[in-house]
């Protein structure tokens, strides 16, 4: 019973969603957000980002290939997991998103990446010897046809695909503020706008995640950073983080005007053992800061090197703003009991299958899969690729 103040009901002590179920939506978040920034080039025809258009699709992906382990790491009995895809169970949403994360994962961003990187599959399976031609060649599917007219069909089907992925992405990670928004006994979840709120804050951690990667591996090529694509990527993210503050701040209003039963609570909630994570980190240095720094990008004519400079800042901020967020929904809406009238904490451990150790863990292990990615289909078209194309060029 230590750290539990107040009447509380039993099952109210421990808390039972950790901290891998709050890094399960951030990872989601991370992946609808690269989708979307890779939509802009498809989609929208914002050609100043192009540099991210492969690397953002690549990122989405290692991102949503880890997104079901902390739930896995939750389950009790992980390996019972694949029953909810041959019993399905329409009235439990998170049985549903199963399907949902399938659809987005095959039908959409697999597919994407494959069409647009087909071409380059081909001439790499051609090029290449051992083992590596071995994969390409599986890669291919046995389409080897790299036609003007096939490639016109692939980029055609490409940019369908993308269309279709828009939605799928808002669906992917609105789905997950759906799931809080409507578990009704909680009145920390229990808004219409949650899933709002999380569409937004993940298209927010996205694009900055994207930036912050494609800035640090264009470091680490010891190549220049293409300015006019950052800047855009940052306006971009200005415009969106806007919009995403402006939102959270009508749920607040609208929760202090409501100001029902739970409101009590709750503000002893945000004064005292979210004081820090949610004022503090959250909205004063996660957001204000932020907000500050790309605002001051876009009416200032600053040097490249500051603007690199506030933009590195602004992203790393921005994660950990988005990060807090989902701390604080998912944490902190289990601290304070249903009777309003007890409150309890969380320790998190360090070592086990649910601990921090094995959270740093997962955050690692995509960026470990994107490396792999990044070797095996590269988002750029560098001296090597541009020779392969050349080759292929000499023979046909």
């Amino acid at each position: 019973m230590n750290g539990v103040e107040g009447y509380m009901y039993p099952n109210e002590i421990r808390l039972y969603w950790s901290v891998l179920i709050v890094l399960y939506p951030y990872i989601t978040g991370l992946v609808a957000g690269a989708f979307i920034l890779a939509s802009l080039v498809r989609i929208f025809n914002v050609k100043e980002v192009a540099p991210t258009y492969r690397l953002a699709l690549l990122t989405a992906l290692s991102f949503l290939i880890v997104a079901p382990l902390p739930l896995q790491l939750h389950l009790g009995h992980p390996e019972r997991s694949p029953e909810m895809y041959f019993t399905p169970h329409a009235t439990s949403a998170m049985a549903m998103f199963g399907y949902v994360y399938l659809w987005y994962l095959m039908a959409v961003l697999v597919f994407e990446i494959w069409l647009d990187y087909r071409h380059d599959i081909v001439l790499m399976s051609q090029s290449t010897t051992g083992l590596k031609r071995l994969i390409y060649k599986v890669m291919t599917l046995g389409s080897t046809n790299v036609s003007e007219r096939a490639l016109a069909i692939d980029e055609r089907a490409g940019w369908i695909v993308t269309l279709i992925g828009i939605p799928s992405a808002f669906i992917l990670h609105g789905y997950v503020g759906f799931i809080f928004g409507s578990i009704k006994a909680n009145p920390w979840w229990n808004s219409p706008l949650m899933p709002v709120v999380f569409i937004f804050s993940a298209m927010v951690s996205g694009i900055a995640g994207v930036m912050l990667l494609y800035m640090l591996i264009t470091k680490l090529r010891k190549l220049p950073i293409d300015m006019p694509c950052v800047d855009t990527i940052a306006k971009y993210l200005f415009y969106i983080f806007i919009i995403d503050f402006s939102i959270e701040m009508l749920d607040l209003i609208h929760r202090i005007y409501e100001a029902d039963e739970s409101f009590r609570s709750i503000s002893f909630m945000v004064h005292t053992k979210l004081y820090f994570s949610q004022i503090v980190l959250q909205i004063y240095i996660g957001t204000f800061i932020p907000l500050f720094l790309l605002a001051l990008v876009q009416v200032k004519k600053l040097s490249a090197g500051v603007r690199k400079v506030s933009y590195v800042v602004s992203a790393c901020l921005i994660e950990a703003a988005v990060l807090s967020m989902r701390w604080n929904v998912v944490i902190g809406g289990q601290l304070f009991s249903k009777s309003f009238l007890g409150y309890t904490t969380y320790k998190m451990s360090l070592v086990t299958h649910e601990g921090f150790l094995m959270a740093v863990f997962l955050t690692i292990l995509p960026l470990g899969i994107l490396w792999v990615l990044v070797k095996l289909l590269p988002p750029w078209h560098d001296k090597a690729v541009g020779e392969i194309h050349a080759v292929s060029a000499t023979v046909r």
